[in-house]
């Protein structure tokens, strides 16, 4: 327990030598430190989790994942136990909160990035069930803009392809008409376009001869129908519109699993939405209350920090600090009175030597002159 003890103290960025002599303040930043440990813990999870999906697909994504959550972690830890560190309890309440203001808004925004990557995963199933319907309609679209391209770029051919069939679909039903027609005239049965004389007469044979120009019609068209089908296909493998096919499940599951971290925070957004573009209350409160956890908790030790009585450690960490501060000054006094001294020796000194050079000077110039 005192190995953990120590570790979260070191965590919450306490001075531990003065903090062990005030017990009463020993779970006060024993609970700061672990804070601080479990926000850059959970931090680390989310970066990491951000990150495998960045290198979705490698081998060494897992490596990468790891490699980047340990460094975000510590870098969120490193922040944290800077922010409530450097949070004084010296000053007043309007003082500390003035102080804690930009540490609080910094804290805000590193809850909201480490929620995002954590919320992608709470959602996962529900983001795979959206990213396939996305990309469902994504293909069904891009086929239905290749489909209006073709029809737009071949309106010729499609036309004279519809006339054909319908001309054929025409020429099936009045020949199917025609020969029962003729098979009442060849049976002799009486109606307003038979003439009631059984067997294969002439007007018989008249009809089985407007039968046998129909068919042969039918036989031509049939023949076009065929070829211009074998063209529109010829042209559809061309323009790439055989192979535009849309999505099997075994394909949408594949798509899914290596989406991309965009597309992911994408569909997690479109979560909050129903298909009628109204807001999904439920599922955005959902994700909002989760980001709001984050945000909490990442926020947590400086909102204990402030809300916490000035103690006993504050005001002898004060004292430490006003002392060092003290001592601080005098050294500088000192070191300022050394400097002074020594620069006035060395300027005697120096002027010193100076007249003596003078004066040996002056005296030879005088002997010289002698």
């Amino acid at each position: 327990m005192k190995k953990i003890t120590d570790f979260f103290w070191f965590c919450s960025g306490a001075h531990i030598e003065t903090l062990k002599k005030y017990p009463t303040e020993h779970n006060k930043y024993v609970g700061i430190g672990a804070t601080i440990f479990f926000t850059a813990l959970f931090a680390s999870l989310s970066g990491g989790y951000a990150m495998y999906f960045v290198f979705s697909g490698s081998n060494a994504a897992v490596l990468f994942a790891m490699l980047f959550g340990i460094i975000w972690g510590l870098a969120i830890f490193n922040m944290d136990r800077y922010i409530v560190a450097s949070i004084k309890k010296t000053g007043g309440s309007n003082q500390q909160i003035y102080q804690a203001l930009p540490r609080i808004l910094l804290a805000i925004m590193i809850g909201i990035v480490i929620s995002r990557p954590l919320e992608l995963k709470i959602f996962d199933k529900e983001i795979r069930q959206k990213l396939k319907t996305s990309y469902l309609n994504g293909q069904r679209s891009k086929i239905d803009t290749l489909n209006r391209a073709f029809s737009d770029k071949y309106s010729i051919e499609l036309a004279k392809f519809e006339e054909l069939k319908s001309e054929k679909d025409s020429l099936e039903k009045d020949i199917n008409r025609s020969r029962y027609i003729l098979n009442q005239e060849v049976f002799g049965d009486k109606t307003n376009q038979t003439s009631g004389v059984t067997g294969f007469g002439t007007y018989a044979k008249q009809k089985q001869a407007v039968i046998d120009q129909k068919e042969a019609r039918l036989i031509q068209v049939r023949n076009d129908i065929q070829r211009i089908d074998d063209i529109i296909n010829r042209r559809k493998e061309m323009e790439g519109l055989n192979s535009t096919l849309l999505f099997n499940e075994k394909q949408l599951d594949s798509l899914a699993n290596v989406a991309g971290f965009a597309d992911r925070n994408y569909a997690l957004g479109q979560l909050s939405f129903n298909p009628d573009g109204s807001r999904d209350v439920d599922t955005y409160l959902a994700i909002s209350f989760i980001s709001f956890l984050f945000v909490l908790l990442e926020c947590l030790p400086v909102f204990v920090k402030l809300m916490s009585d000035k103690g006993p450690y504050d005001v002898a960490l004060q004292n430490i600090e006003s002392v060092a501060i003290h001592n601080s000054e005098k050294e500088k006094d000192h070191e300022i009175i050394v400097t002074d001294n020594t620069l006035d020796t060395l300027n005697n000194a120096e002027i010193d030597k100076k007249k003596i050079l003078i004066e040996r000077r002056v005296k030879k110039d005088l002997e010289d002159f002698s």
